[in-house]
């Protein structure tokens, strides 16, 4: 069984190479979105198993975002894969239900394997 994957990102290049990327690896993308309030919607239209959220998005944020998805998906995993890691942001992303931050500099090898991991 492949792992269900959905990419989240406002950047369209950076969610459609994700996407690419995750596919070329055996991952199953069951959705993208480009937005937090996109993702909440999707997660429970097509259940994946892990959810890459990315941290700055207009409108609402990846933390935001994945509050409201643990909220209705306790068990929801969520792996925030953002440009501006640090350890304030890592913290307040534990706060809000997310298991693993991923900074974008670590690449796409570092994601696919914590996705695994969490799987």
């Amino acid at each position: 069984m492949s792992v269900k994957v959905l990419v989240v990102d406002d950047t369209d290049h950076v969610r459609n190479m994700l996407v690419e990327m995750l596919q070329l690896d055996g991952f199953n993308v069951v959705g993208k979105a480009d937005s937090g309030r996109m993702a909440i919607d999707l997660a429970s239209e097509s259940d994946p198993d892990v959810v890459v959220m990315d941290y700055k998005m207009p409108e609402m944020d990846g933390l935001a975002a994945a509050r409201t998805i643990k909220d209705e998906r306790p068990g929801q995993a969520i792996i925030l894969y953002t440009a501006y890691m640090d350890p304030d942001l890592e913290a307040k992303a534990k706060q809000s239900g997310i298991a693993l931050c991923v900074g974008k500099v670590e690449g796409l090898n570092q994601l696919e394997h914590h996705i695994s991991e969490l799987c």
